[in-house]
């Protein structure tokens, strides 16, 4: 039975060895591998960082906390009945206590500590485990500006707080800092893996931007995505929103930044001298990716795209390093944003920036630079005033209006790369496209 499982593993690996895609017994071992790492080395920094001493997780199977499905093994899909995760640090020992008021342990790195037998109500022994401990402040997961760290419903909030002796009332504190902190930030492991994870991102769409999928005349837009929809599907991945791939072309009007997301024909058919668009992203090892990226359609005699199209990606890649160059820790969303705006349009360009944190969620938490409808700023409610913190990453999502006066018309060079900002400050993490693909590929012949 080992011979065969092994030989079934060789076997997935090597169809996919260009994506170095790990089979399911691999990949769980990997994830959990990080979640101790991430709970033993990390999780107490962020404690102390946030004056947290006691953080207490409580979820219900099938309406999970999106923190709590961070935690979870590899092995739990869901949590099981109601699970309550209880994270005690206490600085001075410098240890950190992983405890799980439920009816198992959470995988190997946090163990049971309710006893049914012994103590029947689960809210009862909750309250134990506090009075025991003593903690200063108790972090529970409310907060008005970051969705990803409101994830305690009302039920259990009320619940709570009626088991919850007075004399600690005063010491519940929202755990938004500490939430938001550990969804945000990176390992070392991770950002090893998520260079793997970017770059199958970026070989997904060479293969889909290529004559092996488009035929020009023939193929349409929503064929191409599919393409990449089966294509996740067919590798053992997934993605976290279906791809969109649109075209720009001299015969039509620029339209509104929503045109590749809502109001574009589904059919279109790709031509001849297109500039062609798509908005791709894959979940694998729990993170996850957000790509946009350019291809042009050659006419029959072309080698290469014209030189105008060629330039109007340099301005994209332009305001790319205008925005990065202004990412400095310290710095808000909002201020970053505004920096980065006017310094482009001081260069006499017309960018749009809506960069987002990505990580553990495809629209994750942390600094939010922008949104496509606020480019004035965003508003408190989502994270006005969160500032740029080191091992984050985001993807780097923006646009420049180009005029092309031998289209006669405007088009949008529309981009988006992951990329880290850590100590050492900002880098992509694998790479950012600066030369249009080109449909199909330019091939050599050669003989008489």
């Amino acid at each position: 039975m080992k011979n065969l499982l092994s030989i079934l593993f060789l076997t997935i690996f090597i169809q996919v060895n260009a994506q170095q895609i790990l089979p399911e017994i691999e990949r769980a071992r990997v994830i959990d591998e990080i979640l101790a790492e991430r709970f033993n080395d990390l999780l107490p920094k962020l404690m102390d960082q946030t004056n947290i001493d006691m953080w207490v997780v409580i979820s219900r199977e099938y309406n999970e906390d999106p923190v709590l499905k961070t935690m979870l093994p590899a092995t739990w899909l869901n949590a099981r009945r109601r699970t309550i995760l209880v994270f005690y640090r206490d600085k001075k020992k410098n240890t950190i206590e992983k405890l799980a008021v439920a009816r198992y342990n959470v995988g190997k790195n946090i163990v049971l500590a309710w006893n049914k037998e012994k103590e029947p109500d689960q809210w009862k022994r909750l309250i134990q485990l506090i009075e025991e401990r003593k903690p200063e402040k108790i972090g529970l997961n409310f907060s008005k500006d970051f969705n990803i760290a409101d994830g305690l419903v009302k039920t259990d909030y009320e619940e709570f707080l009626s088991y919850l002796p007075k004399k600690f009332h005063k010491k519940v504190v929202s755990a938004e800092q500490l939430a938001v902190r550990w969804i945000e930030t990176r390992t070392t492991r991770e950002m090893i893996i998520y260079n793997q994870l970017v770059d199958i991102t970026h070989d997904i769409i060479a293969e889909a931007f290529s004559e092996k999928v488009i035929t020009p005349g023939v193929t349409t837009t929503s064929e191409v995505e599919w393409f990449m929809r089966q294509k996740v599907t067919d590798l053992g991945l997934e993605t976290w929103f279906h791809p969109t791939v649109d075209v720009q072309r001299t015969s039509e009007e620029l339209v509104s930044y929503l045109y590749s997301f809502s109001g574009r024909p589904d059919d279109m058919v790709i031509m001849p001298g297109d500039l062609v668009h798509c908005d791709f992203g894959i979940t694998y090892l729990r993170l996850n990716t957000d790509c946009q990226e350019l291809a042009y359609v050659r006419k029959p005699g072309e080698l290469a795209p014209p030189k105008f199209l060629v330039d109007a990606l340099k301005d994209g890649n332009r305001v790319q390093d205008l925005l990065t160059t202004n990412m400095i820790a310290g710095r808000t969303g909002n201020q970053i944003l505004a920096k980065a705006l006017a310094d482009g349009k001081a260069e006499g360009l017309r960018p749009a920036i809506y960069t987002h944190p990505l990580g553990l969620y495809g629209h994750s938490a942390g600094t939010t630079i922008g949104m496509w409808d606020a480019q004035g700023g965003v508003m408190k409610d989502d994270g006005e005033n969160y500032p740029l913190n080191p091992n984050t990453v985001y993807a780097i999502e923006l646009n420049t209006t180009v005029t092309i006066p031998e289209w006669k018309r405007d088009i949008r060079i529309m981009l988006e790369e992951a990329g880290f900002f850590g100590e050492n400050g900002f880098r992509y993490v694998n790479g950012r496209q600066t030369e249009l693909l080109v449909i199909p590929r330019v091939k050599t012949h050669q003989g008489n």
